[in-house]
Formats: C-alpha cells, sequence, structure tokens
C-alpha cells in the first residue's frame, strides 16, 4: 500500500474506538471469488454512515481493495480490515479473498476474526471451491451466517440456494441452516421489505418461524423453554434472541440474511448489521490461540483481557515508502500503547524459508486500522504499527518484559514454481532486497534457490498468487524476467563403457603427465559412485590413485552430456602411465576426467527425470478428468481411496507416480478441472529413464 493509498483509505473510513472487548465484532466476509464481497463490504460501511457512497471495483474506489495490484487486477488479492460504528459497537469487516491462490489470507483473517459472513450468491450453484471454504470456517469452529446475495440478479433464486445450502452445511436434517429473515413477498424478494421471523406472526410464515425457534431453543441453556413453547406459551423475543446468540456462537446454528448486493443495493443491510451485533460473540466469548515462550517453553492462558499480559499476532505486513514496514495485528491479550517496548518472535516457519526470529523493538509508530494515529489499543481490537525492522506476517508482538509466541496459523504448501532473474546485475541486487521485503509480506511464498539447476523458483499457490507476487517484486522498481523452471536432471550409463585419458603437457621446465584407463558400468538405482582399484604392477602410483578417483568423480558431478550429474556407475582404474617427474595429483585428475568424457562419448548414456508421488483429493465426480489428464503426464496411478471427512459430498484420493516436468503447471490445471477445490500434495521418489524424446526437450 503506497502512501497515497493509505491516506485515501483513512479519509475514507472515520477512525472509531471500542469502550472495551465487549462492545467489538470482529466479522470476516468468507465465500468464493466474484460472489460480491468487497462490494458488500462498501454497502454495509455506507449502510453504517461510515462512508457516504459505496464505490466500485471497476472505479477501483472501494475502501478493502485499495492496493494497486488489487485495483489493476479488479480481485481482491490481500486481507484488509474496515472497521466501522454500528448502534454502540465497533464492527471490524474482515474482507478476505475469495481465490484460493489466497487461501493464506483467508486464514490469516479466519485467525483474527471472531465470526463469518459467509456469502453465496442467489444466482449462481453451489460449487466445490464453495464447499472447501466452508470446510476452511469449520475446521476451526468459526462461528457462521450464511449471507444469500444478489437476489436482483437476473437468475436469482432464494428458495433453490436455500435449500442448496440446507443440504451442503445444514447437518443430516438441514436444521443447523435456516432463514433468519425471509422476504415479504417470495414472487418479489427485493420489492419489499424483509421479514424477521423471531418476531413474525403471518401465518404464511409460521412454518418457518416454528423451524428456526426449535433451532435455537435446541441450544438454550433453559431447559424449561421448549416445554413452554411446545405447550403455546408466548416466548419473550428478548430470551430468543440471547439464545439466537447462544448458538451462533457455539458454531452450532448459522442463521440465513438474504440480501441484494448490487450497486444500488440496500435491501437486507441494516438486518445483516442488526444479526452481527447482537447474534455474533464478542472477542471475550471466543478462544483465544494457545502461545508459549520462546524456547518452547508453556505460556500463560490468554483471555482477551487488556490488563493481561501482551499477546498481537500480524495478520499482513507491507511496506511503505516513507513509514517503512508497516504490520497489522490483532490483539489477543493486554494493551499496546505507544511507548510500549516490543518483542517480535517468528517461529514455526522455517521449513517455508522464514527462519526463527526474535527481536526487542521500539513501538515507533501505532495507528488505527484506518491508519489514524492512535495512543493504544487493547484485547479483541486491531491496530498497525510502523517501522518495526524485523516483523513479519504471522509474527508475534509481546512486551520484551514477557515475550511470547503465538504460533502461526497453518499455510498449504505452493506448488506452482516460477524461475525469475533480474534482468541486469544492478537489478539482481534490488530483486535480493525485494525478496526479503516479499518474504516478510507473504509468507505463503518459498523462495528457493535450486541447488541443482541453480535458478531462483518462487513457489507459489496459484497463477493469480504469481501475479500478485511479481507484480509485488516489480513495483519495487526491479526488472524482473522469468524462465521456464528447470527439474533437476541426472544421468547414468546404460552399459560398459572404456575410456582413455592422457595428460602429457610439455612446455619448459615442470610438465604434466598422465594417462590412466577407466572402466564404466552401470550399477541399480540409488548405488551412488563406486570406485575400484584394479591396477596392477604399480602402473598408477598409489599416491595418484586418490587423484584419478577425484578426478573421475568431479567430472561425473559437472556432467557428460550438458551439465547433467551421472550417477549410480562404478569406476574401475584399469591400466595408466606415470612419469617420475611431471606426473602430479592435477594431471591424474585431469586424466581421469578425459577418461569419463571419452567413456560417455563412446556408451550410452542414459537421461534421469525426477519423479513424484502424488496425491490428489478431489471430488468423486471430477475423477474422470483427473484421471484423463494424468493419463496424458506419463503418469502411473497406483491407487484411489475415498477419504473420510465431516466436510459435505463425497471426495477420493488419487495415489499417483508423475514425472516432475509435468507438474510444472499442475496447481493451475488441477485448478480448471475441479473448479478450485481440487488439491494435491507433492514428494519426491526417484528419477526414472526418461524417454528420448522428452530427454532431447529437457536437455534443450
Amino acid at each position: 500500500m503506497t502512501t497515497k493509498t493509505a491516506a485515501r483509505t483513512q479519509s475514507r473510513l472515520p477512525a472509531v474506538a471500542a469502550s472495551d472487548p465487549d462492545h467489538i465484532r470482529n466479522v470476516a466476509l468468507v465465500g468464493h471469488g466474484g460472489v460480491g464481497k468487497t462490494t458488500l463490504t462498501e454497502h454495509l460501511l455506507a449502510a453504517a454512515g461510515a462512508i457516504t457512497r459505496a464505490g466500485t471495483i471497476a472505479d477501483g474506489n472501494t475502501v478493502s481493495d485499495a492496493d494497486p495490484v488489487e485495483i489493476s487486477q479488479q480481485r481482491s488479492a490481500f486481507l484488509s480490515v474496515c472497521p466501522v460504528r454500528y448502534r454502540d459497537m465497533v464492527v471490524n469487516l474482515l474482507d478476505t479473498p475469495g481465490s484460493p491462490d489466497f487461501v493464506g489470507e483467508l486464514r490469516a483473517g479466519l485467525r483474527a476474526a471472531d465470526a463469518a459472513l459467509f456469502v453465496v450468491s442467489a444466482a449462481d450453484e453451489l460449487d466445490d471451491a464453495t464447499l472447501a471454504l466452508w470446510e476452511e470456517c469449520a475446521a476451526l469452529g468459526t462461528p457462521r451466517a450464511v449471507v444469500i446475495n444478489r437476489l436482483d440478479a437476473p437468475r436469482a433464486d432464494l428458495a433453490r440456494t436455500l435449500a442448496a445450502c440446507r443440504q451442503a452445511f445444514g447437518g443430516v436434517d438441514g436444521n443447523a441452516v435456516l432463514p433468519l429473515y425471509l422476504p415479504e413477498d417470495p414472487a418479489r424478494p427485493t420489492a419489499g421489505t424483509l421479514v424477521e421471523l423471531l418476531t413474525a406472526t403471518d401465518p404464511a410464515h409460521a412454518e418457518d418461524r416454528a423451524a428456526l425457534l426449535e433451532a435455537i431453543i435446541a441450544e438454550s441453556e433453559d431447559e424449561t423453554l421448549l416445554e413452554r413453547y411446545l405447550s403455546g406459551d408466548d416466548l419473550d423475543p428478548a430470551v430468543l434472541a440471547a439464545d439466537l446468540h447462544t448458538a451462533v456462537g457455539r458454531g452450532h446454528f448459522h442463521p440465513v440474511v438474504p440480501i441484494s448486493g448490487g450497486d444500488e443495493a440496500n435491501f437486507g443491510l441494516r438486518e445483516l448489521l442488526d444479526l452481527i451485533v447482537r447474534g455474533f460473540p464478542s472477542p471475550c466469548e471466543r478462544p483465544l490461540p494457545d502461545c508459549y515462550t520462546p524456547i518452547g517453553g508453556d505460556g500463560p492462558e490468554l483471555a482477551c483481557d487488556p490488563a493481561g499480559p501482551l499477546a498481537a499476532e500480524v495478520i499482513r505486513t507491507w511496506v511503505d515508502p516513507y513509514m517503512g514496514r508497516v504490520s497489522l495485528a490483532r490483539v489477543f491479550s493486554g494493551t499496546i500503547t505507544t511507548d510500549t517496548p516490543l518483542h517480535v518472535s517468528g517461529h514455526g516457519g522455517a521449513d517455508r524459508g522464514h527462519p526463527d526470529h526474535d527481536a526487542d523493538e521500539k513501538t515507533a509508530t501505532l495507528l488505527g486500522p484506518t491508519l489514524a494515529p492512535i495512543t493504544s489499543a487493547f484485547a479483541g481490537d486491531f491496530c498497525v504499527v510502523a517501522r518495526l525492522a524485523s516483523a513479519e506476517t504471522g509474527d508475534t508482538l509481546s512486551e520484551q518484559r514477557q515475550p511470547l509466541v503465538i504460533l502461526p496459523w497453518q499455510l498449504p504448501e505452493p506448488l506452482l514454481p516460477i524461475a525469475v532473474r533480474g534482468a541486469t546485475r544492478n537489478d539482481e541486487d534490488a530483486l535480493a532486497k525485494a525478496l526479503t521485503r516479499l518474504s516478510a509480506a507473504d509468507p505463503a511464498v518459498r523462495i528457493e534457490r535450486n541447488a541443482h539447476t541453480g535458478q531462483l523458483v518462487l513457489w507459489c499457490l496459484g497463477e493469480a498468487h504469481a501475479e500478485v507476487v511479481l507484480a509485488r517484486l516489480r513495483a519495487g522498481g526491479t526488472t524482473l524476467e522469468t524462465e521456464p523452471v528447470r527439474v533437476p536432471l541426472l544421468a547414468t550409463f546404460t552399459g560398459q563403457a572404456r575410456g582413455h585419458g592422457r595428460q602429457v603437457k610439455q612446455s619448459g621446465g615442470h610438465g604434466q603427465y598422465a594417462v590412466c584407463d577407466l572402466l564404466i558400468e552401470p550399477l541399480p538405482r540409488g548405488s551412488g559412485v563406486q570406485f575400484l582399484d584394479r591396477v596392477v604392477g604399480g602402473a598408477v602410483p598409489s599416491q595418484f590413485i586418490g587423484s584419478v578417483e577425484k578426478g573421475a568423480r568431479t567430472q561425473l558431478a559437472k556432467g557428460v552430456q550438458g551439465s547433467v550429474p551421472v550417477v549410480d556407475v562404478q569406476v574401475t582404474l584399469l591400466d595408466g602411465k606415470a612419469h617420475s617427474v611431471d606426473s602430479s595429483d592435477a594431471a591424474f585428475q585431469t586424466a581421469a576426467a578425459l577418461a569419463v568424457k571419452e567413456a560417455a562419448a563412446s556408451g550410452g548414456i542414459q537421461v534421469l527425470e525426477p519423479v513424484d508421488a502424488v496425491q490428489i483429493t478431489v471430488a468423486e465426480h471430477h475423477i474422470g478428468a483427473v484421471m484423463s489428464d494424468l493419463s496424458g503426464r506419463r503418469a502411473r496411478v497406483t491407487g484411489t481411496e475415498p477419504l473420510v471427512s465431516d466436510r459435505p459430498g463425497n471426495r477420493s484420493v488419487v495415489h499417483a507416480e508423475v514425472p516432475a516436468v509435468e507438474l510444472l503447471r499442475y496447481p493451475a490445471v488441477l485448478r480448471s478441472l475441479t473448479g478450485g477445490a481440487g488439491s494435491f500434495s507433492r514428494s519426491y521418489l526417484r528419477h526414472d529413464p526418461a524417454p528420448a524424446a522428452v530427454a532431447t526437450a529437457l536437455l534443450g
């Protein structure tokens, strides 16, 4: 976010502050890309009076999609927090990206939120990607309400969408998902008003009201409430509202609110804000993550208490040209002030290229989520801390006198490789600095310098993620080039081959003299390089036997066909010659290398390509498409098995062995085949001989 963008965001949203954690609601908007989450956020802000007019994605003036990358691509790519005051509550709306490529931002939002609005479109079918997002929320036990958006769309069908949500998300009987509001006129849903079923008296809504009340009463702590309801007693609306709050907070019941989310919409927004305020839990009612000491000991049990030990977690990081590194944090416990001596701890990301780190820092600049200066932020709220040199996304902020660590949220494995390089030497230096900033801001990307190919590879979650990563790097002024990703190849001999190496030079003074004859033959896979000495009669003096071995091994490691290392061979020294004066270690190393090259030229060399073990998780109705695609990737399917899961719908896991070169773009392919819902994991298995045509292409 640039200074200009930050200033614009601050000017559009007024600063708000809560009196205590009980008067805060932290709500994430979750849903598939394109269902209208960002537009809904705009209209909620306008309905609550935070902004005078809702912006649009097309105009690039929405509050939550304010980053230049998001504006240019017209889609959410980063988590954003938009605070608004409604009634006597501060509601922090967390707009999360809907693309599977940005699931890391989604998980950061779910870590920071206490509840979620799960947004679906009344004009579209529920797809597998939507089910996957619901599972993301369910895995964390996040309280949810279902928002059926776009009632004003041409193909909108509220009854169909409600039935689909009940079937997919409502449990065995579907009663975990029921409408809290319904349109006054079902035939023209946006023409009238919404009817609140808790207090509805119209007989036309009696059946829906009865189902809602029974679902809410089932969660009540008043055991007599159901009996009174069945007896026909009038129930106090305040009691029902309290039980609704309990049912939603436990994550057992998910009320449905239908709204229209077009650019001119205001239908259902007040009702949705009322549900957030009265039905969603406060930060004090939600469990907090466990914390530890930097050395791995047990930390205190956190509570949402402003007077408790300080524990905040960085959920987003960006670099501002004037403020430096900027960290958006959710405060779980304690209070952070402008003069709090901070301890920054980052643990749990070493396997992704983020080494564990701890540093003491001073709070230089403290801002609110709107980037307006503040003096403090207490438990349950959000703040922005600028000029923390070592803070990265996922790090913990605590006090220096009591350093704590909250382990970061689980991140998916990035499986899409992008090879990059600077256009010039100066760009290479600038790229190194840009990668440091990228690593701090985006824990989902893995940065790797491949030891075999020498390429700098950025492992991303998908093509959309890769586009954002490259845009971030180029925004720093780096002229960046991408290149085809190379897989680490190996080679071996297909049969016995002999090589003669002769290094004889006389140029006055001490010369070079070494001759050796080598036999190279293949070994079983995984044997490595073995060396045997079969010289008789001292043709090669014993002090130079090691020189021959070193020269042969070095040449095999360098490669004899391009720069592809040779493995799984046995090198036998058969014979040689030496000179009493001119022979040396260097001469015999050179002679051995020449002998290896000659053996390779006279014998057959087989290129070996890496093969990965792959596990692909897909819905059963996508298995045919996945299997067909695998057959075109030279894959060997080793089996399938059903996946036992609480997630709606039947899924299976396909096990296969696939050449690594066929997996370079597979994340995008699998996403296309499965509508964004398929996933896979991979691990190196072995190197296998590559077909001749493939080997030629790989070497070329």
